[in-house]
């Protein structure tokens, strides 16, 4: 484990075969983490797939081994929930590329008996679900009743509905997109430049060092929390105000509330999270776009896809805004493909789909109980 953690025991598998990945290099058995609720049916045709987002984890209902806050879903998956742990066994994996149990830049490359650092290969989008589904084989489950995911997963529902629709009935997509933008790009490149020019990241080779390019991860954290936000969220709960004081300081130290908020993120981000794990999962993103390999078709991602796709945007959220919901959902319609969608108002930005939405949760378990 890396940053100022201490090693904490997760609920792990070792791979069984090999994870080829699409830079073409392989890793020979991952670990890959995971948490599960609720029974298995006998005929193991209850399974929910979680995909979780960039700086979140497999704990979507259980505390957190290392901040000790509860699941960051826990209000949605839990016995009588949205997602209902009595009727429904519930998986959420840590993606490959974490540091959160999964294989990543922090995990012992075996051929060296040390952390693999900038060693380790770079991931996919599509490497984390191939990871996952070869997880799920291990586990005997062959078909998942949905797959449901916010911002980054929703970009991994979107490449199991396109890489496996044979084994998905259906997947909902909150808040995300089918390619990464230019802007998305470039707020993530802000970040990596951040760590990277952090003289404690020592070229990724830290983690024996006891420096730690904490300065480094937490201004990436902070450019990053400000694209979650939205113009109007901020305003409101900040505005101008000041930071306990009555008077500006004519100084650099975080006179507005706002700052003080930003620099409590960046800060607490540094104790949960791997600053090269944050440089290999924002590459991936980068990297993520459904339609390359279709020569820029997006619908031919999903010709003739069985899938039932559901689609949820925020209207505030300017991350991943409408217009790639729309985009995924004409492409969609285009291959015949069953596609409902829904624009939600939140002042909440990007982070909507992480906090209380009533309305979302009603179209979620709508969704999920659609033609049962």
């Amino acid at each position: 484990m890396a940053t100022r953690l201490q090693p904490v025991q997760h609920n792990q598998i070792e791979l069984t075969r090999p994870l080829a990945l699409d830079s073409g290099a392989v890793l020979a058995r991952p670990t890959i983490a995971f948490e599960a609720y609720g029974p298995l049916n006998a005929a193991r045709s209850n399974v929910i797939l979680i995909c979780h987002a960039l700086t979140m984890d497999q704990y979507v209902a259980s505390t957190h081994p290392v901040t000790g806050k509860p699941g960051w879903w826990s209000q949605v998956v839990r016995p009588g929930g949205v997602i209902d742990t009595d009727r429904y066994h519930v998986i959420c994996v840590n993606v490959i590329g974490s540091c959160l149990g999964s294989s990543g830049p922090a995990s012992i490359d075996p051929a060296t008996g040390k952390p693999f650092a900038m060693a380790f290969p770079v991931v996919t989008i599509g490497d984390m679900v191939r990871a996952q589904a070869m997880l799920l084989d291990q586990l005997g489950i062959e078909r998942l009743h949905a797959v449901i995911g916010g911002s980054m997963g929703g970009m991994q529902a979107l490449a199991w509905a396109a890489h496996y629709p044979s084994r998905v009935e259906r997947a909902l997509i909150i808040a995300s997109a089918a390619r990464h933008s230019a802007q998305n790009i470039a707020f993530h490149e802000v970040g990596r430049q951040a760590i990277m020019a952090d003289p404690d990241w020592q070229g990724g080779d830290y983690y024996a060092s006891g420096r730690l390019p904490v300065k480094g991860l937490s201004v990436a954290r902070m450019a990053a929390h400000i694209t979650y936000l939205s113009e109007a969220g901020l305003t409101e709960k900040f505005g101008r105000q000041l930071q306990d004081r009555e008077a500006k300081t004519f100084g650099f130290d975080a006179d507005f509330q706002i700052e003080s908020y930003l620099r409590h993120q960046g800060i607490s981000f540094v104790d949960r999270f791997d600053a090269n794990s944050y440089l290999y999962i924002t590459r991936a993103m980068d990297y993520f776009d459904l339609a390359d390999p279709h020569g820029g078709r997006l619908a031919d991602a999903f010709r003739h896809s069985p899938v039932r796709f559901g689609l949820v945007s925020f209207d505030s959220d300017w991350l991943y805004p409408t217009a790639e919901s729309r985009r995924i959902v004409q492409a969609l319609h285009g291959a015949g493909a069953q596609a409902s969608f829904v624009e939600l108002s939140s002042p909440f930005g990007h982070d909507a789909f992480l906090l209380d939405s009533p309305e979302m949760w009603r179209l979620m378990a709508g969704f999920i109980e659609a033609g049962l």
